[in-house]
C-alpha cells in the first residue's frame, strides 16, 4: 500500500505540497510566519472577547435572578411578619419594599390595620419556604412564594399555623427591586 510518491503517503504528501506551496514559498521570503501569527492573534483576541462577554452576560443574568429573588423573599417575610407591639416598624418595612398601587393600597389601610392588630393583640411570625420566578426581564419579575406563618391573638392565644402562596410582581426602580402587586393564590 504504497503511494506512487513512493511510501505510505505519497498522494497526500503530493496534494499537501500543491496547497502549501505558496506559504513556503513566502516563508522563505520572511512573510508568511508575521501574517500567520496576525491571524492567529485576531482570531485568538475575536475568541477571547466573545467568550468574555458571554461569561459577563450569564453573570449579570445569575446577578438579577438572585436579586429578585432575595426582594421577593424579603417582601413575603415583612408581609407576612407583624407584631402588634411594634406594628408600625412592621408596616413601615412592607411599605420601604413596595411601590404603585400596592404600596397605595398598603399605605391607606395601615391605620385600620394597626387598631385590628392592636385589638386582636395579633403577632404573626413569617417563614419563607420556597420561592421561585415565575418571569423577569431588565424591569418587571413575578415571583411565586411559599410562605408559613404562626399566628397569634386573641382568638387564639396557642397559635395557629398559616401558609400563604403568594405571588408577587416587582418592578426595578431606582437600582432596587419593589414589589408592586401581591395576590394570594392557591
Amino acid at each position: 500500500m504504497t503511494g506512487a510518491g513512493g511510501g505510505p503517503f505519497g498522494d497526500a504528501r503530493r496534494w499537501l505540497g500543491g496547497v502549501w506551496a505558496p506559504l513556503r514559498e513566502a516563508a522563505r521570503r520572511g512573510r508568511a510566519l508575521p501574517a500567520t501569527l496576525a491571524v492567529a492573534t485576531v482570531a485568538v483576541t475575536a475568541a477571547s472577547g466573545w467568550l468574555t462577554l458571554q461569561v459577563h452576560e450569564q453573570r449579570t443574568e445569575e446577578q438579577r435572578r438572585h436579586d429578585i429573588l432575595a426582594a421577593a423573599r424579603q417582601s413575603a417575610l415583612n408581609f407576612t411578619s407583624l407584631d402588634h407591639r411594634h406594628y408600625k416598624r412592621d408596616s413601615d418595612n412592607v411599605l420601604k419594599g413596595a411601590t404603585g398601587e400596592f404600596k397605595e393600597q398598603f399605605a391607606a389601610q395601615t391605620a385600620q390595620l394597626t387598631k385590628l392588630v392592636a385589638a386582636n393583640k395579633s403577632v404573626s411570625e413569617g417563614q419563607v419556604l420556597e420561592a421561585g420566578i415565575v418571569r423577569a426581564d431588565e424591569r418587571s419579575a413575578r415571583v411565586l412564594v411559599v410562605a408559613d406563618s404562626k399566628v397569634t391573638n386573641t382568638a387564639a392565644p396557642q397559635g395557629q399555623a398559616r401558609t400563604y402562596r403568594l405571588q408577587l410582581d416587582l418592578v426595578r426602580e431606582e437600582g432596587r427591586w419593589l414589589t408592586s402587586g401581591v395576590e394570594f393564590v392557591g
